[in-house]
This record gives structure tokens, C-alpha cells and sequence, in this order.
């Protein structure tokens, strides 16, 4: 998929919507045993990529260094289902304290009236974080009004065959 094709895929509205909603984010990635893992994750969208903030101990920086591809599922839980899918390689940079992108994302996440308390918190336990940051190389929108998986694509043009 070429960038202009991705980026197509995410300036639609329903895109801008997941992307910009308290949703979190499953991010799927290979483990270092081999395996498949999802997590849900808090994530900032600036626009262009995808940035999630953890603990530099956690499984997936150790998995996400050995194997940076990753895919990325923000979707609803409403009728018709609005499914957004992302994928591309994950990029790690250690940073000190807290990043203002997990700050942001868990804003989100965090109710108003506990924010400044959970704040002060995170910026008290974590002295080092590990921003990871994907850029996406493709992407579809599944609404369920104007596209469908392409297996049931596939499945309705042939029975109107």
C-alpha cells in the first residue's frame, strides 16, 4: 500500500474519529518466544503516527526491539462496527520522565476529576519511559456501510453472481 493510499485511509472521517477517541488501542505484536500477544494500549495520534508510551521493562519493548512490525486495531463496540486497522514497524526511544504524548493519551482515558492525582503519580514512579512510535504503511477502515472484510467482499459478489 503506498503512502498516499494510507493516508487516504486515515483522513476519513470515521478514522479521524477512532483515532482521536478515549478507545484504547490493541497493539499486536510478536513476543520474543514467538508468539503472538495483543495488548490494549493508551496511544496519542499526531496526525502522521501512532505513539504509545510504557515501561522500558515491559514484554513488548523486549519483543518490539527483536521484531519492530506491529498492527494496530482501534474499533467500536456499536452496531454497525467501525474497525480501523494499522500497520507498520514500531520505532523505540528511550526518553527521561514521563512523555507528553502518554500524558496526553491517558487524558483521554483518565477522568477529569482524577487527572491531576494520576499525573502526579506517573510523573512520580516513572524516571524513564520508552516511546514507541509507529508510522503507519497501511491501513483500512472497515464501517460496515461502505467496506466490509474482503473475504465477505468475496462472499457477496459471488452469491450475486
Amino acid at each position: 500500500m503506498n503512502e498516499a493510499d494510507v493516508a487516504a485511509v486515515l483522513a476519513k472521517p470515521i478514522s479521524q474519529e477512532l483515532l482521536g477517541s478515549s478507545i484504547p488501542a490493541r497493539l499486536a505484536y510478536v513476543g520474543v518466544d514467538g508468539d503472538p500477544r495483543v495488548v490494549p494500549v493508551g496511544f496519542w495520534w499526531t496526525g502522521s503516527r501512532l505513539v504509545i508510551a510504557t515501561v522500558p521493562a515491559s514484554a513488548k519493548v523486549a519483543a518490539l526491539r527483536k521484531n519492530p512490525r506491529v498492527a494496530i486495531t482501534i474499533d467500536t463496540e456499536g452496531y454497525p462496527p467501525h474497525v480501523l486497522l494499522v500497520r507498520g514497524a514500531a520505532t523505540l526511544e528511550l526518553v527521561d520522565g514521563v512523555p507528553e504524548e502518554y500524558v496526553e493519551a491517558s487524558r483521554k482515558l483518565v477522568p477529569a476529576e482524577a487527572f491531576e492525582g494520576w499525573e502526579a503519580g506517573v510523573r512520580a514512579l516513572y524516571t524513564r519511559m520508552v516511546v514507541i512510535t509507529v508510522e503507519p504503511d497501511w491501513a483500512k477502515l472497515l464501517d460496515f456501510e461502505t467496506t466490509i472484510p474482503k473475504a465477505v467482499e468475496d462472499l457477496v459478489r459471488a452469491y450475486q453472481a
